[in-house]
């Protein structure tokens, strides 16, 4: 009996295990049709994860595409890339557009550090993890070639985007340099994975335009010298062989200074725009307000979540100064976007600042504030944006606020 009961319980367990489709069951295909519920046999292979609302996904359950930037609605969190071509397409689908949104706990990856859309130029090509697009999502589609469609139309919720030098930089890869010939512009190298050859040697193209950096300066094609090890940007990846080098970083401290500039970019961007996540619980006669953050910023952001301003103002009633560290938190929408957070945010007391388990999107870092007034959009799944208290909260151009586009 004992073992009867383990086994209908393991059985259990294993049933509700997710199960979804990856990139290793094989290329998204153009022409693929997906069953019907009631048609479904239990030998068909499984459907592509589909996002649950107020959910993280889980773990390796996304799409990876690949392509060049061709066209940015930073605003929305808006963007479309050129689909690099491989095999598994028919040569009327090459280079077709993919139109996605960034979810509100995606992130965007550039020179190494995290960025906005508004920070990557156009033409850079970028590697993507995406998810289907929403059933009831009745966003048209861009006018394209003779009305196609690239096969990979359908994944217009993107969760990851980076140029090459933050893909290999994470995979902690380099490039090491066989040969260059300046004469026909070609440069031909082999990645390095973690120091050891990983592939077969690439010619990538060189350009007049071609920028070179070298320790703290800009050097010019002459300094690139076989066995460097290096990293690059590219661009026409797949249009007439492996890419087009827009830009090559040719050691450790142009890689770090590159990284290091982006990064206080990125934390001067979010300073003033507040630090994004999703209400998870609310308890509404006490005031109380859970959040937990998104992993889209920089980490080190969060700790100054418990910093106290020593230049706040007593309070007004003449009460003593709050023991907690405070913080205003405005309501946002699905694409980060703040309605007037200078004159509808409201403040509140920092109760708990608290690690959760890091989940896909996730940073893993949950707050718990005690709000002085309670808003109709502080509600579980909601979005919204937080401003530590020495954070100064400024009037962001008109552009940015939500307020009156509802």
């Amino acid at each position: 009996m004992r073992f009867l009961l383990l086994f209908l319980t393991f059985s259990l367990l294993h049933a509700e295990l997710p199960k979804f489709r990856t990139d290793a069951d094989g290329p998204v295909k153009g022409n693929e049709k997906r069953k019907a519920l009631k048609d479904r046999k239990p030998e068909d292979a499984p459907d592509w994860f589909q996002l649950v609302e107020g959910q993280f996904p889980p773990e390796g359950s996304a799409h990876a595409v690949t392509g060049e930037l061709v066209k940015v609605e930073h605003l929305d969190r808006r963007f479309q890339i050129r689909v690099d071509r491989n095999d598994s397409q028919d040569r009327a689908v090459w280079d077709l557009p993919l139109d996605a949104t960034m979810l509100p706990y995606g992130s965007i990856w550039y020179q190494g550090a995290p960025a906005a859309l508004q920070d990557i130029p156009l033409g850079t090509h970028l590697h993507g993890l995406f998810y289907l697009t929403d059933p009831e999502d009745k966003t048209p589609l861009p006018d394209t070639w003779y009305k196609r469609k690239t096969p990979e139309w359908e994944f217009r919720r993107c969760f990851r985007i980076e140029d090459e030098f933050s893909y290999h930089a994470r995979q902690e890869q380099l490039w090491k340099i066989d040969s260059v010939d300046l004469a026909t512009k070609k440069l031909t190298a082999t990645l390095q994975d973690k120091g050891k050859p990983s592939g077969q040697p690439k010619i990538f193209d060189l350009l007049s335009s071609t920028r070179v950096f070298q320790g703290q300066g800009i050097a010019d094609l002459n300094a690139l010298q076989p066995g460097q090890t290096i990293l690059f940007n590219l661009t026409w990846v797949t249009l007439y062989g492996p890419g087009r080098i827009t830009d090559v970083w040719l050691d450790e401290p142009a890689r770090s200074l590159v990284t290091a500039h982006q990064l206080e970019r990125h934390r001067n961007h979010i300073r003033e725009r507040g630090l994004p996540g999703r209400v998870t619980a609310v308890d509404d006669e006490q005031q109380f307000v859970t959040v937990v953050f998104f992993g889209n910023v920089d980490a080190k952001l969060f700790d100054e979540l418990k910093i106290k301003d020593p230049n706040l103002p007593p309070p007004k009633d003449g009460s003593p100064p709050p023991v907690e560290p405070r913080g205003g938190l405005a309501v946002a929408c699905e694409t980060l976007m703040t309605y007037d957070p200078v004159n509808d945010r409201k403040t509140g007391s920092i109760l708990e600042v608290k690690k959760v388990p890091v989940e896909p999107g996730s940073s893993g870092v949950q707050m718990k504030i005690k709000m002085d007034l309670m808003l109709e959009g502080y509600r579980p799944k909601r979005i919204v944006r937080f401003y530590p208290e020495t954070w100064k909260v400024i009037a962001l151009p008109k552009e940015e606020e939500f307020f009156g586009k509802e």
